[in-house]
C-alpha cells in the first residue's frame, strides 16, 4: 500500500465529475478544475490514464427501457463517452498538460483508435491518455473497460473516484449505519456481491493483481490528488 509504487495508475472517473453544479451536461469550470487536479498527478511523475463515463450526457440503459434493444443503446453511451473525452483533453491542453484521447471505437477524424502497445508507449513519453468508447462492445460497462485498459497497460493500481468515500458493506446513501471498510479482498468484494463497482472489472483486476482505490472524487475536485492520502481515506481492494 506504498504510494511510491503506484508509478503508473488508470483513474476511472464518472462522467458525472464534468456536471459541476448542473443536474446535466459540461461545465466549463467543472472541467477545468479537474483538468488541474489530474495535471498535479502527471506532475507528480505518475504515468496517468484515465477511462472517463458518459453518465452526465447519456446512460445506455435509459434507451433499453423505452424499448430498444440492449446493442444500439450501449453504442449511444459509448458516443457520450467520446464526448466528454475530446472536452477533457482540451480542458487538459489548455493547461499546457499533454493528453490524448484513444477511442475503443473506430472514430480517426476524433480520436485515435485505441492500441496497447501505442498507449504504453505514449505512457512512457509523458502524455495523459484518457480511453472512451468503453470496450467498444455492449453489455459491459466503463468500469470494466477501465479494469481491461489497467490490465492491457499494466497499471500499477487502478482508482475509481465515487460519489461515497469508499466501500460498504450496504448503500451508505441509503442506511446511515452502513459499514465502511478501508480495506478489503477481492474475493471479499465478490461474495458480497457488493455493488461499487461490477463483478467482471474485480474479477479481471484480480486476476491480474491490480489493486484497486475507490475514494470520494471530490477530493479530485478539491485538488486532494496525493496518492497516499487517497488511500488513507477511500477503500483499497487487494487478495490478503
Amino acid at each position: 500500500m506504498h504510494a511510491n509504487k503506484h508509478k503508473r495508475i488508470l483513474l476511472k472517473l464518472s462522467g458525472e465529475i464534468l456536471m459541476g453544479p448542473q443536474k446535466f451536461g459540461i461545465d466549463y469550470a467543472a472541467c477545468q478544475s479537474i483538468a488541474h487536479s489530474l495535471k498535479k498527478i502527471h506532475d507528480n511523475q505518475h504515468e496517468l490514464a484515465i477511462v472517463i463515463g458518459g453518465g452526465n450526457i447519456f446512460r445506455g440503459i435509459n434507451l433499453k427501457k423505452l424499448g430498444m434493444p440492449r446493442p444500439p443503446s450501449d453504442h449511444v453511451g459509448m458516443l457520450a463517452t467520446m464526448m466528454n473525452g475530446i472536452v477533457l483533453q482540451q480542458a487538459l491542453e489548455s493547461i499546457d498538460c499533454p493528453s490524448q484521447v484513444m477511442s475503443a471505437i473506430e472514430c480517426p477524424q476524433i480520436a485515435s483508435s485505441y492500441r496497447w502497445n501505442n498507449a504504453t508507449h505514449l505512457l512512457k513519453a509523458g502524455k495523459i491518455l484518457i480511453f472512451v468508447g468503453g470496450t467498444g462492445n455492449p453489455y459491459f460497462t466503463t468500469d470494466t473497460a477501465a479494469a481491461l485498459r489497467a490490465s492491457e497497460i499494466q497499471a500499477d493500481i487502478l482508482l475509481k473516484a465515487t460519489k461515497v468515500d469508499g466501500i460498504y458493506d450496504k448503500d451508505p446513501t441509503k442506511h446511515p449505519t452502513a459499514t465502511k471498510y478501508a480495506k478489503i479482498s477481492y474475493s471479499q468484494f465478490l461474495a458480497e456481491k457488493l455493488e461499487v463497482m461490477d463483478a467482471t472489472s474485480v474479477a479481471l483486476c484480480r486476476n491480474n493483481h491490480i489493486p484497486i482505490l475507490v475514494f470520494n472524487m471530490q477530493l479530485l475536485e478539491w485538488g486532494q490528488i496525493n496518492i497516499a492520502s487517497l488511500i488513507e481515506k477511500g477503500t483499497y481492494v487487494e487478495e490478503y
